[in-house]
């Protein structure tokens, strides 16, 4: 005797014949169907609603990327960049050992030689060579303007970019600026290219983004990821404010743009952190906002403004705060405003922990100084500082910060030649710790910079002596030569690590 039903033999076809999907539907269906009467329709009615959600949702989800690529792709640019540097024999010996080691008319030998970046003339033994460098932009309007990393077109003698499209076109560099890595390009050429928008708003951690560039020179490549963290200070500079993204980059993405899922610039590739050299998908990106407020300065006036407050400044830690009788461990302390600052003449008195600028909350030391830089120069701003325990609200009319790029070219070593150095005293520079004299800009053919030394290190001893600005050095500089030396040693601070560098002087 069997209890086969009439029924079992359909439910077995359909097994066989359908996908689980398909089939899961269908008993869904019939078990609510068999429940019958307004509950079964309740059922039926939950059910669909559940489905369309679980539709929509994934119409929501990014099915991939192409759409989007193939709008945005087109404004993206290679930027390639020469320039005339002075390398020691160290740097071509080394240059020629890791030559050496390729077959030669290999595919990697020509690889090495289009985009390594070092072209020596004649035999390759000369001190003085030509300088390759490759990077990535973006146009931001039609009539050829783009937005590059200033350290990519930094001491260029030419720029010729190359569009998506394979036309190359020369490129003027409009303006610069070292402080957010930030530089604008004129491109000559038809007023008709591809160009692509900042971005508004902020993106959130977990949003996708896609980013585009010319990693090793090998021309128009797209990757994809999310935003992993913002607000990154890597000690590249005082205004740090970097998104991180897990997007891979490389060497030559420098200068390329990340995109939103609305095809709007979110951030501008500025570096990596990489043991190897190579992505490990932790990339850094100076936000649209920042990179969106410098661009506009530049082409206006060809170089960047900010406010200048004039005081030197700590985090509040944990002990300073329970100390004061402070909740938290917010705000900047002033260690002392500099004499002459708007600081001083507002009445800020070290011991003051500024705790907020025009209403908003500051987080730290580096959060006042981003604060105060977004600013013009000439603004009035209400600083609130907490004072022995009294909270009070002080009215300061900013200045403008000290721009080292005003300096004329008769005076830009501060009458030290040799040492190739533009100088300036670290109290005047916001976030260089107030000791010490700043390295403002450092000429390219010069000993300084054959020796290691770059725009914002810290010059905090000369001789054994400590420094405080320009003329400290230029004394001590001086009274090592008429000892007869050869060599004066330096004390440096370079990002947060200390060195002695030995410079010549003779």
């Amino acid at each position: 005797m069997t209890n086969d039903k009439p029924g079992r033999h359909l439910y077995s076809r359909i097994f066989s014949r359908r996908r689980l999907v398909l089939l899961t539907s269908v008993a869904g269906i019939c078990a609510i169907v068999a429940l019958g009467g307004p509950l079964g329709y309740t059922h039926m009615s939950s059910w669909i609603t559940s489905a369309k959600a679980a539709d929509a949702h994934a119409r929501q989800q990014p099915g991939g990327f192409a759409d989007l690529v193939a709008r945005v792709k087109p404004a993206v640019i290679s930027v390639r960049v020469q320039m005339d540097e002075t390398a020691n024999a160290a740097d071509l010996s080394s240059n020629e050992q890791d030559q050496s080691s390729l077959a030669p008319g290999s595919p990697l030998e020509r690889f090495f030689h289009q985009y390594r970046f070092h072209e020596a003339p004649g035999s390759g033994t000369e001190p003085h060579q030509v300088i390759i460098g490759a990077g990535s932009g973006f146009f931001i309007s039609p009539d050829g303007y783009a937005v590059t990393n200033n350290h990519v077109v930094d001491h260029a003698k030419s720029v010729q970019v190359t569009t998506d499209d394979g036309a190359t076109y020369k490129a003027k560099v409009i303006g610069t600026d070292p402080k957010t890595d930030i530089a604008l390009i004129k491109v000559d050429g038809p007023s008709s290219f591809a160009h692509v928008n900042f971005e508004d708003s902020a993106p959130r951690i977990g949003d996708w983004v896609v980013a585009v560039g010319n990693p090793f020179g090998l021309g128009g490549t797209v990757t994809a990821g999310i935003v992993s963290a913002e607000g990154r200070d890597i000690g590249s500079g005082p205004y740090d404010n970097y998104i991180q993204i897990d997007a891979p980059i490389n060497k030559g993405n420098s200068g390329g743009p990340a995109f939103d899922m609305n095809g709007n610039v979110i951030g501008v590739n500025t570096a990596i952190y990489s043991p190897s050299g190579g992505s490990v998908g932790i990339g850094f990106d100076v936000p649209a906002q920042t990179a969106k407020k410098v661009v506009a300065e530049l082409k206006d006036k060809g170089a960047v403004t900010r406010g200048w407050l004039g005081v030197e400044v700590q985090p509040v830690t944990s002990g300073i705060a329970d100390s004061l009788g402070m909740k938290k461990a917010e705000g900047a302390m002033v260690d002392g405003p500099q004499k002459g600052s708007p600081a001083a003449k507002a009445g800020v008195k070290s011991g003051d922990v500024v705790t907020g600028l025009d209403g908003i909350p500051v987080k730290d030391s580096r959060d006042l100084a981003r604060k105060v830089a977004e600013l013009s120069p000439g603004s009035s701003v209400k600083l609130d500082v907490l004072r022995n325990g009294q909270s009070k609200t002080l009215t300061v009319t900013l200045g403008e910060f000290p721009n080292q790029k005003h300096t004329s070219a008769g005076d830009r070593d501060h009458g030290l030649p040799h040492l190739g150095l533009s100088l300036a005293p670290a109290d005047e520079v916001t976030g260089s710790g107030g000791k010490g004299v700043v390295v403002t800009d450092v000429d390219p053919e010069g000993s300084a910079a054959e020796h290691g030394l770059q725009s914002g290190d810290v010059i905090l001893d000369v001789g054994g002596k400590a420094v405080g600005n320009p003329s400290d050095v230029r004394k001590t500089v001086s009274e090592a030569k008429s000892q007869g030396k050869h060599d004066v040693l330096l004390r440096v601070k370079a990002a947060d690590t200390m060195k002695f560098v030995a410079l010549p002087i003779g």
